[in-house]
């Protein structure tokens, strides 16, 4: 055979070679991902197609950044530790200050014995332990014993997924979504800004509610409408990035994010409470503020029927000042 002849066939099989070692490369690409996440045994964190499909179909009109509400009444846990005070120093009653919930939900009064405090609230672990300090004292008026919450250690939340710090957090009562991403070290670097939801526990049988989170909206436009408010309980998961969601360089927005961003002019945002009145929700979730007289050359809100803004009182002239009071 001619050794010209022998080189092409070599070169055309080595081409062959090539194109098919390629070709299973990109049919085992799907199975092996790539850089941005996946291996060939992925732990990768996905989204259920249940969970999907609640969160598009589930929009409550929940707590948010600029509407936030006061948690509901708090239920004593095991755990929990409450602080007791005599109100009347007088009486002969003498209780442990410091009362750690046990396991059994039960706290010790000493000679007053032990009562179950958990699954109550602390108005009603008042009258508990009143009750049972009247019993040893008949006859006797026995003024209500002070019963506060000092560490509140079964309020928590859960942030799961692809971030730095998964685990569960403390719940303080202001925390947002971005609140408790943050408080979880961010998210990492194989995490999917489109794939964030806020699963809130629900008994069984019921509905379930489930909440997108568009995160991109929270962090470079200010956009509060996914920004929720976080209740004890809630599970915050973030999901993996995939790889043909990393090929998608086009798509820069989430399915679930609302349509357009409103740019505003306004420089200077009146102040406002982030807090909404109980039955008297605001049109865009923010109570206004009162509008009280400023000194001359600050700023004072000026009324629109398009939203808060301000305007600015030029200063009197120095000059004009000194003559005046000359």
């Amino acid at each position: 055979m001619p050794t010209g002849t022998w080189q092409r066939r070599w070169r055309t099989g080595n081409m062959l070679g090539r194109l098919r070692g390629s070709a299973a490369a990109l049919a085992l690409l799907p199975l092996v991902g790539c850089t941005t996440g996946g291996t060939m045994f992925p732990n990768d964190h996905r989204l259920l197609p249940a969970a999907r499909e609640v969160a598009a179909a589930t929009r409550p009109g929940d707590p948010r950044e600029l509407c936030k509400q006061p948690v509901e009444a708090f239920f004593v846990q095991p755990g929990d530790v409450l602080l007791l005070e005599v109100i009347d120093l007088g009486a002969d009653v003498r209780l442990p200050a410091d009362q750690t919930v046990m396991v059994d939900g039960t706290i010790d009064l000493g000679q007053y014995g032990r009562i179950v405090v958990a699954g109550m609230t602390i108005e009603q672990i008042e009258v508990a332990v009143t009750t049972a300090v009247q019993a040893l004292h008949p006859g006797e008026v026995i003024k209500p014993i002070n019963v506060r919450l000092n560490v509140a250690e079964s309020a928590v939340y859960y942030v799961l997924g692809e971030v730095n710090a998964p685990g569960s957090y403390p719940l303080i009562g202001r925390e947002t979504v971005l609140d408790a991403i943050c408080a979880a070290g961010g998210l990492s670097d194989r995490a999917s800004e489109c794939q964030i939801i806020v699963s809130r526990p629900t008994p069984p049988g019921s509905c379930r509610i489930v909440l997108p989170v568009c995160y991109d909206r929270i962090v470079q436009l200010g956009d509060t409408t996914t920004n929720y408010q976080i209740r004890p309980g809630d599970r915050i998961f973030v999901g993996t990035r995939t790889c043909l969601e990393a090929l998608a360089f086009w798509k820069r927005d989430c399915d679930h994010c609302p349509d357009g961003a409103r740019a505003c002019r306004c420089t200077v945002p009146a102040a406002v409470t982030p807090y909404c009145c109980v039955g008297e929700p605001h049109a865009q979730g923010v109570v206004p503020p009162a509008v009280l007289p400023a000194p001359e050359g600050e700023l004072t809100p000026a009324p629109d029927a398009a939203g808060p803004s301000v305007s600015v009182q030029p200063p009197t002239p120095m000059a004009g000042r000194v003559r005046a009071r000359r």
